[in-house]
């Protein structure tokens, strides 16, 4: 029975984490705020006896903050390239002349 709950555990968290390879950071902060937020709703509802419930309230907390987390990294990251980009346009013009 451990033998089996453990396979399962392996097999459930290498495919989460190959379902990430692709996202953006938006969608990768959500997928983990959900997930995060879903076990701890439930913990903390299973403590008043509403374990579903809390769940879904961690869940949509979890989510969202991720969400906004993942977008303000994705935007901090732009703006550094963006930044990157106009210093290297600018020593690529330096060495034309």
């Amino acid at each position: 029975m451990k033998l089996t709950f453990l396979k399962l555990a392996v097999c459930g968290i290498a495919a989460v984490s190959f379902s990430f390879t692709s996202c953006t950071p938006t969608q990768k902060g959500a997928g983990i705020g959900a997930g995060v937020g879903a076990g701890a709703g439930a913990i903390i509802g299973n403590q008043s006896g509403n374990a579903g419930q809390g769940a879904l309230i961690g869940a949509a907390v979890g989510g969202l903050s991720g969400a906004l987390i993942g977008d303000a990294t994705e935007k901090q990251y732009e703006r550094g390239y963006d930044h990157g980009r106009q210093d290297e346009r600018y020593y690529d013009d330096r060495r034309r002349y």
